[in-house]
């Protein structure tokens, strides 16, 4: 019987001014530095941070997929 797969999860937040789409990117290019063998992410939410009216930075927070070196 060939041996299975097991991966995990771990969460990452991120923010940038220019948008969640941007927030996503930086999320998984910070992630990708750290972890090898990425599979997926899934956004687990989205929040913005304002001030004086003002939206000041897109968050998101993210499950990263990875699976785990055999």
């Amino acid at each position: 019987m060939p041996d299975g797969r097991v991966a995990r999860v771990t969460e990452v937040i991120a923010g940038s001014p220019d948008g969640f789409d941007a927030a996503v990117k930086i999320a998984f290019e910070r992630a990708n530095k750290t972890l090898r063998n990425i599979t997926g992410m899934r956004i687990v939410d989205q929040t913005i941070m304002c001030e004086a009216g003002q939206i000041q930075e897109y968050r998101v927070r993210a499950e990263v997929i990875f699976v785990l070196d055999q």
